[in-house]
């Protein structure tokens, strides 16, 4: 795929999630919220990493306030200034305070002692622009997660954190060819389906898992 048709593809898809009416964002997180909060990824996951809905992304802001409701430790991405490539995750407080980063989207007010290394997670919800079912992800161009997540080429295999694309259904497209530097998906959800393409990831839930 050529940058020109990346570009196009990438604003063909953003149009559409844009498309969808305000009931239909609202009904998409819904479903989205129960689908991820009932499988045994969510429930054994205590540190997850969210982000905040822009330009018509699908939202899972009903799925962290349930996580907060259950004392699970969860963040957002914070920009930094400089090196102005790289990003942090940050925890959110009981009385967090925020800031817009440079493209207009709220976050959390950068503190460094609230920050902690992509690897220490659990599970990362991840924006996207599209998706393809072998987990190739399509996002806005900035390469944020790509370069936050790059020490996973140094081997086969991660354990933590999964990483799980977030999306309407409408975002969904053919093969996407992935380059040398993109890093690939551990699973996609949608208001419609959940794939998980790590066997680990598909573990039933046992009857421990649901007590508390």
């Amino acid at each position: 795929m050529t940058p020109d048709s990346r570009k196009q593809l990438r604003k063909h898809l953003r149009t559409a999630r844009r498309s969808l009416s305000r009931v239909e964002q609202r009904r998409a997180s819904q479903q989205l919220t129960r689908r991820l909060s009932k499988t045994s990824l969510f429930v054994r996951s205590r540190h997850i990493a969210f982000y905040l809905a822009a330009d018509g992304e699908i939202d899972p802001l009903p799925l962290l306030h349930r996580c907060r409701r259950l004392r699970k430790h969860c963040y957002l991405p914070v920009l930094h200034r400089w090196p102005s490539t790289r990003m942090s995750f940050q925890r959110l407080l009981p009385q967090q305070r925020w800031t817009r980063n440079r493209y207009g989207i709220r976050e959390p007010l950068p503190n460094r002692k609230l920050q902690v290394r992509p690897w220490r997670l659990d599970l990362v919800l991840m924006p996207l622009v599209g998706f393809d079912e072998s987990g190739n992800r399509l996002g806005m161009g900035g390469g944020f997660y790509d370069r936050s997540f790059a020490f996973r080429h140094r081997r086969a295999s991660w354990r933590r954190p999964a990483l799980i694309g977030l999306a309407h259904q409408c975002q969904k497209t053919e093969a996407l060819p992935a380059a040398s530097w993109d890093i690939p998906l551990d699973g996609i959800a949608t208001d419609h389906e959940l794939l998980l393409l790590r066997p680990d990831l598909r573990m039933p839930l046992r009857l421990e898992d649901n007590q508390g």
